[in-house]
């Protein structure tokens, strides 16, 4: 425990203000995120395969913005302005969802958001990695995406509250939720400063050059492929929430199911994106794909609150083993001149994957019901897992 906490101490100041961005920002959205389900079912009218769509097209949406944004920090060395352009955009975005009054203005809104994420995420992470030594990124990537999940604690918290104290005025609720990520911009832009080294490299040309993806090398691309398959067996996190309704919670008590969740993800992150500087990663990504498979037993065959709730934490568990540790492999599988681009291709994939994990879940749940969802998930994880041990290298995950 004293190596994980001298570990996290030695986390660049400038991460720790991206942690807080992070925060920020995503206490923000999961305010809204964690009553847009209820809000499109009931409000609006949509049905859970039209939720899927619209989740899933939201993060497709995200990654594809990666591959460019990743490419462009490459090429202009200013991985920050792209970083302050993505999150304004998502900011800006957040004015979008107290006045939609159909599923087309809420996707709009999603695409907004979901365009600013793509923007930043890759140089943001990119940035993390110039940042960081390699034995720090395990410890660095941990603990943004532990603070970033702080956030998503706070933000579910925070719309029960307002829910009780507006009498479920969601509209009011998702109005206020836009001042946080307001907030977030100002602090990125005065606390966080680029790294000199990261320079312009050549001239201006495709954000994708099959040269550059032969350079990329086998290593980044196994870490690739896995981490794309892991998506396949994990669809949107909003699924939870109408799960927790179906099990009777209130539209005002639905947020706690991603309480739980994020809970879980925060306390969980930084410890083991630490731990995954000094252990196996093969381990630890079992770990994680072991407890995924657990989660969604639980959700697809257990029964209440208290399974919906052993399960949301499962959930979260599973995303804290995993999530900084890919983010940290592919940093140090990918060329340094070329890391923008291969979070951008990487998140790509993800994305691709996270969207047909969400269509497939809208049809399964709406033809077959909430478990048949989580079940077939599971199934894929299995699947995921035994790839893991017989397709990629001991040697590359030790």
């Amino acid at each position: 425990m004293r190596s994980v906490r001298s570990a996290l101490k030695s986390v660049p100041p400038g991460v720790v203000a991206l942690g807080f961005v992070s925060m920020l920002m995503d206490l923000s959205s999961e305010t809204i995120h964690s009553l847009l389900p209820v809000f499109m079912v009931t409000t609006l009218g949509a049905g859970v395969a039209v939720l899927g769509l619209v989740e899933g097209v939201a993060e497709a949406t995200a990654s594809i913005a990666k591959v460019f944004s990743g490419w462009l920090s490459d090429k202009i060395g200013q991985r920050k302005v792209l970083t302050i352009v993505g999150y304004g955009l998502a900011a800006v975005s957040k004015f979008l969802f107290p006045i939609a009054r159909s599923v087309e203005m809420v996707m709009l809104a999603r695409f907004a958001d979901r365009i600013g994420k793509g923007i930043r995420g890759a140089p943001r992470d990119a940035l993390i990695a110039d940042m960081t030594e390699p034995g720090q990124r395990g410890a660095a990537f941990g603990l943004r995406q532990s603070m970033d999940t702080v956030g998503a604690c706070l933000g579910p918290a925070l719309a029960i509250g307002l829910m009780l104290m507006t009498h479920g005025d969601v509209r009011l609720i998702f109005a206020i939720a836009a001042i946080p990520a307001f907030v977030a911009v100002l602090v990125l832009a005065l606390a966080v400063k680029e790294p000199e080294q990261t320079a312009p490299r050549g001239r201006p040309r495709s954000p994708i050059v099959l040269g550059e993806l032969k350079a990329l090398g086998a290593p980044y691309w196994r870490i690739t492929a896995l981490s794309t398959a892991f998506a396949l067996a994990r669809f949107s996190e909003a699924f939870l929430v109408l799960r927790g309704q179906s099990d009777g919670l209130s539209p005002t008590f639905a947020p706690a199911v991603m309480i739980v969740m994020t809970l879980v993800y925060a306390l969980v992150a930084a410890p083991a994106g630490a731990l995954a500087d000094r252990m196996s990663a093969r381990r630890l990504l079992s770990a994680g794909l072991m407890t995924l498979i657990a989660a969604d037993l639980i959700l697809g065959l257990g029964h209440g609150i208290g399974a919906l709730f052993v399960g949301a934490g499962l959930w979260g568990l599973h995303m804290a083993l995993t999530q900084g540790l890919f983010a940290a492999l592919t940093a140090g599988a990918a060329p340094a001149a070329l890391r923008g681009s291969a979070f951008g291709l990487s998140n790509l994939l993800g994305g691709v994957a996270t969207l047909t994990a969400s269509l497939a879940a809208g049809a399964l749940w709406t033809a077959f019901g909430p478990p048949s969802a989580f079940l077939a998930a599971g199934g894929v994880c299995a699947l995921v897992l035994a790839g893991l041990w017989l397709f990629v290298p001991k040697a590359q995950l030790t």
